[in-house]
């Protein structure tokens, strides 16, 4: 009598850890009558650091710890543009398994927690694949169909306007990190964690600069607050207080851009 065993070696998967990205964003701006030479001063892009932390099918992304220069001013004694990142205590918390997401977003020294639902796009997979961080990627592709706020500044006066974006987006997702959470509000998109993403032909690019197979869970908790916004309520709150800033910018030459 013959007895034959099958052995299967099964790899583990990490289901849990830390990443930290870098976002790469290029800076589009145009200002109508600004003194000569003062629009080449201004930056063409701009790096700041992230981190998200994932375990028990839920997420939580924020701002990590940036490097010392927060706030960079260009003009000369006619004008003056201040560039303020803001939003650096924003936080997003994302549940996979009831696909939900709950923000603190922080504008004008007033804090909001957002509540809404995960929006999935429709996503192609490809054949391509790279390695990232030892890690093996495929690359998935959509197009996202949504609204983007313009700024223009004529004659000293910051006029926005909502128009509609159709943006491409291309991802990797590590195949051997089968959790569904990625950079910002790309969460609960892909089968695996996404490791770099490209929005609008690097317009916005996240990359993944290392990760962790292990972290502290309790870190990942949803925010809270004395009251809950849905996401057009938030919108309607933040045009407020833009429209407010505008007020009481107006008339001066000191500008300030608030990046988000």
């Amino acid at each position: 009598m013959a007895l034959t065993l099958t052995i299967s070696t099964l790899t583990a998967q990490q289901t849990q850890g830390k990443v930290n990205y870098n976002r790469t964003v290029k800076l589009q701006m145009s200002f109508a009558g600004m003194p000569g030479g003062l629009e080449q001063q201004l930056p063409s892009s701009r790096i700041d650091k992230y981190e998200l932390v994932f375990g028990n099918n839920q997420s939580l992304w924020k701002q990590g710890e940036q490097e010392p220069e927060e706030e960079q001013s260009f003009g000369s004694e006619g004008m003056q543009i201040r560039m303020v990142v803001a939003g650096s205590n924003d936080v997003l918390y994302c549940n996979f398994d009831k696909s939900r997401r709950v923000e603190k977003r922080e504008m004008f020294d007033k804090t909001f927690i957002v509540d809404d639902t995960l929006t999935k796009l429709k996503w192609k997979m490809t054949s391509e694949s790279k390695i990232i961080l030892n890690h093996n990627c495929m690359k998935a592709e959509a197009v996202r169909i949504s609204k983007r706020m313009t700024m223009n500044m004529d004659n000293g006066k910051m006029e926005r306007k909502e128009i509609d974006d159709t943006a491409k987006i291309i991802a990797w997702f590590a195949m051997d990190i089968p959790v569904s959470a990625g950079p910002s509000e790309f969460q609960g998109q892909l089968p695996g964690l996404i490791l770099e993403l490209d929005v609008r032909n690097g317009d916005q690019v996240y990359l993944a600069t290392s990760i962790t197979e292990t972290t502290d869970l309790a870190v990942i908790k949803e925010p809270t607050g004395k009251k809950k916004y849905t996401q057009e309520e938030f919108k309607i709150e933040r045009d407020k207080m833009l429209e407010e800033m505008n007020r009481n910018n107006g008339g001066g030459n000191r500008r300030v851009i608030r990046m988000n």
